[in-house]
């Protein structure tokens, strides 16, 4: 059995970790939007106002901070004043990038504001930046946040809103690299300036306004960005015209040509797997580092609004949706990222996982008025007391966790840990498909009450929950957990998840 030592110094705290780690993606694609959010009010699942209840306490039950809307390549398609006012009477459009079907902006600014509320979550809109104007965005931010009155007041308060919302995150653009309206990065910098001069703050809303920035390890396009971030040599006082710049990264297990099945995979195509979510480590630490250079302080957020895994669509269904299935593999694509989350903590900002509902590595899948909890729906609800919490370092020696994946080494155990409340949260992953690790924690600065730890595992890494199974990988209570001189104990078995939680003695 392989062993493994995590050294964690209780009382050497770093940086918090941003609860917007945990933010999600809903794009009108598929069935994310209508079917999984929404249904309308005629519908006879329970809804309040269209919206799908039943989604609702699933993704509350997640403390879900943020949801990203209406794209994705979507956003730079959609105009938004046809998503707003009597449904019956709005205009309708053609989903060009997704399916190519019709939409009927029936769920539209109101909508989605509404469905926020819902959730207890704070909005991020993505603008239209490929396809729009700088007055029409300007106008957006007006129409949803200022007060008093103006021409985009009364347009809102004439559809029902007397009060402006807060709204604080705005995308500039989406992947303007490419479906975003295929620039090159000098130009795309421009628009971010001037569209972002013309986002304005409204009374005391205050914008967090995110530039389309590189996909995947594109770090001449962060540096381009970072180059263009404040107006260096004007006479002005220099300002940054963003607060933040996105980058997306979809874990596969070979080509996008070929990206395999969802579901029926061998433990070769796992480790493939498990070895491209482990870049996201790379790919931050390269984009961070270029962001250093110009912005020392780290005043500017590296934000990763689309990440996730992508597979070949579900057999029978709309190759346009991205309807795919959530296995344990998918679930520990997902606890990694979130290990190495908390590891970028000071610079990562935000991070939207694709997609929330029916689309991607969903959290829901829904079917008529079925709801299905997916294996990455329970990593997200078994990390969530990371949301806000005081990251702690953890420092692995774990020489026998190694396999070679391709002539490459893959790590097959990851481990973060943090504090928040008087309460240690410790995540762990093995993501060996065959064999268990034994699992040294090392607690030094301090000592742990109790501990109590929960597991994520199913008899095989392709098991994955559907209505007739719908509990197939779900956690359960582990008391596998030994208490020794120094610290903590256990036995990790195959391709599993596990979280500890104890309460942190008085130092």
């Amino acid at each position: 059995m392989p062993t493994a030592t995590a050294i964690i110094n209780l009382d050497i705290e770093g940086p918090t970790i941003s609860r917007h780690l945990y933010g999600h993606f809903a794009e009108h694609l598929g069935r994310c939007v209508y079917g999984g959010f929404w249904v309308g009010e005629d519908s006879p699942i329970p809804n309040e106002g269209g919206i799908r209840l039943d989604v609702v306490e699933a993704l509350r039950a997640l403390d879900i901070p943020n949801l990203r809307w209406p794209g994705g390549c979507f956003a730079d398609e959609y105009h938004w004043q046809d998503g707003i006012g009597p449904r019956e009477q709005r205009p309708r459009m053609v989903n060009t990038h997704w399916g190519n079907v019709e939409e009927n902006n029936h769920f539209g600014t109101h909508e989605f504001m509404a469905l926020c509320e819902l959730l207890g979550a704070e909005p991020y809109i993505s603008g239209n930046v490929g396809s729009g104007t700088v007055r029409e965005m300007s106008e957006w931010v007006e129409y949803l946040t200022r007060d008093g009155d103006s021409p985009m007041v009364r347009l809102r308060k004439a559809n029902g809103r007397e009060e402006p919302w807060r709204v604080r995150y705005w995308g500039i653009g989406n992947e303007t690299w490419g479906c975003g309206g295929n620039m090159r990065a000098e130009y795309s910098a421009d628009l971010a300036r001037q569209y972002a001069t013309y986002c304005r703050d409204h009374g005391d809303n205050k914008l967090y306004r995110i530039a389309s920035g590189a996909s995947e390890a594109d770090y001449k396009w962060t540096e381009t960005l970072m180059q263009q971030i404040s107006c260096f040599g004007c006479e002005a006082t220099p300002k940054n015209f963003f607060q933040g710049l996105s980058v997306h990264y979809y874990t596969l297990s070979g080509p996008w040509e070929a990206k395999g099945s969802a579901t029926e995979f061998t433990a070769d195509d796992h480790y493939r797997t498990m070895l491209s979510a482990r870049r996201i480590d790379r790919i931050l630490t390269g984009h961070s580092t270029v962001m250093d250079v110009y912005d020392p302080g780290r005043t500017v957020g590296l934000v990763l609004d689309e990440w996730g895994t992508w597979w070949d669509v579900e057999p029978g269904t709309n190759p346009g949706f991205l309807f795919q299935q959530n296995t344990l593999r998918d679930a520990l694509v997902a606890s990694t990222h979130f290990d190495i989350f908390h590891k970028h903590a000071a610079r990562l900002h935000m991070a939207n996982i694709a997609q929330t509902v029916n689309v991607l590595q969903a959290m829901l899948l829904t079917d008529g008025d079925a709801l299905v909890l997916t294996p990455t729906y329970h990593v997200f609800e078994m990390n969530k007391g990371h949301q806000d919490a005081t990251s702690l370092a953890v420092h692995l020696s774990a020489d026998d966790a190694r396999r070679t994946v391709d002539g490459a080494e893959l790590d097959t155990l990851s481990a973060s840990a943090s504090v928040k409340d008087g309460t240690v949260l410790i995540s762990l992953s093995n993501l060996h498909a065959e064999e268990p690790t034994e699992v040294t924690l090392d607690l030094r600065g301090g000592t742990l009450g109790e501990p109590a730890a929960r597991i994520l595992t199913a008899d095989k890494l392709q098991a994955h929950n559907t209505p007739e199974a719908s509990a197939a990988v779900s956690p359960r209570a582990f008391d596998g957990v030994s208490v020794t001189g120094g610290g903590l104990r256990l036995a990790l078995p195959p391709h599993s998840f596990m979280t500890v939680q104890a309460p942190l003695n008085q130092r």
